[in-house]
């Protein structure tokens, strides 16, 4: 069983024990339930370079990456910095997330935010849109086609974004690329890590540019940890870029972003003039 099925499985089993505690009527009732969620396709389009700031205390790979970073702290440092959208773990056993850490980072900051967790039900995408998420993921890698389309219906029937993650081509052409799925995709997201390896490459975002219809807004995750990297991906199409590690492993994330920011601003003019 690899990292991700035994993620999986254990989501199972945590998702019964939710559905238990808190029925869906009742995260339906929640205030932040009813509110208006922001666009994060919107925001990626809006403003460059799209980074999608991410709070990530653990990794499956990397163990522990920074126990002690404040959610408040961090979460506006970031979008202080110029992150145009925030990405919050709430996976607990794997990651060291928590609903409450997206419930913090929601009531402090006016910008679009991700659930990062492993979305395999109905039930999770309520319950995302309950603590303050605009947008959730889904990772095709354990998805079937049918799976997707269900769970993208449910999340724009509530008013969510989807971002969609993949890893190769054969991913991208069985969801996104799908006619009945395409229009509920509001943001593809190609992972540069390979599941089987943990070898992370950018040409995979190069790569699956290639393969994607003018006007979809992508991004590209995993791997990125200098400006020249996300100013190659810019000439291929990418709006946004979605970065955890690279920043939370610094004892002060939020400078880390702030100073990448501007390394990349400096960067992207230079390349211009």
């Amino acid at each position: 069983m690899n990292i991700l099925e035994t993620i999986v499985a254990r989501k199972k089993e945590e998702l019964a024990e939710r559905r238990a505690q808190t029925p869906v009527h009742m995260l339906e009732k929640t205030a932040l339930f009813a509110r208006q969620p922001y666009s994060l396709s919107q925001a990626l389009l809006a403003g460059s370079p799209g980074i999608i700031a991410e709070f990530k205390r653990k990794s499956p790979s990397k163990g522990m990456i920074n126990a002690k970073a404040d959610v408040q702290e961090t979460t506006t440092g970031y979008v202080q910095a110029g992150a145009v959208a925030l990405s919050v773990l709430t996976d607990k056993d794997f990651f060291e997330g928590s609903d409450e850490n997206l419930k913090i980072a929601r009531a402090h900051n006016d910008c679009p935010i991700l659930r990062k967790d492993f979305t395999i039900d109905p039930y999770q995408i309520t319950e995302a849109k309950a603590i303050g998420a605009d947008a959730i993921l889904l990772i095709a890698a354990i998805l079937t086609s049918e799976q997707v389309l269900q769970l993208a219906t449910h999340a724009h029937a509530i008013g969510l974004e989807v971002l969609l993650e993949v890893h190769h081509a054969e991913e991208l052409k069985k969801t996104a690329l799908d006619d009945r799925i395409a229009p509920y995709i509001d943001v593809v997201g190609v992972n540069n890590r390979n599941l089987k390896t943990f070898a992370v490459d950018i040409e995979t975002s190069v790569e699956l540019a290639a393969l994607m219809p003018q006007g979809m807004v992508k991004i590209s995750e995993s791997g990125i940890s200098d400006p020249e990297n996300i100013i190659r991906l810019l000439q291929h199409g990418y709006q946004g870029f979605l970065m955890g590690e690279h920043f939370m492993k610094q004892a002060d994330p939020a400078k880390a972003c702030g100073e990448f920011i501007q390394a990349l601003t400096a960067g992207m003019k230079k390349k211009i003039s």
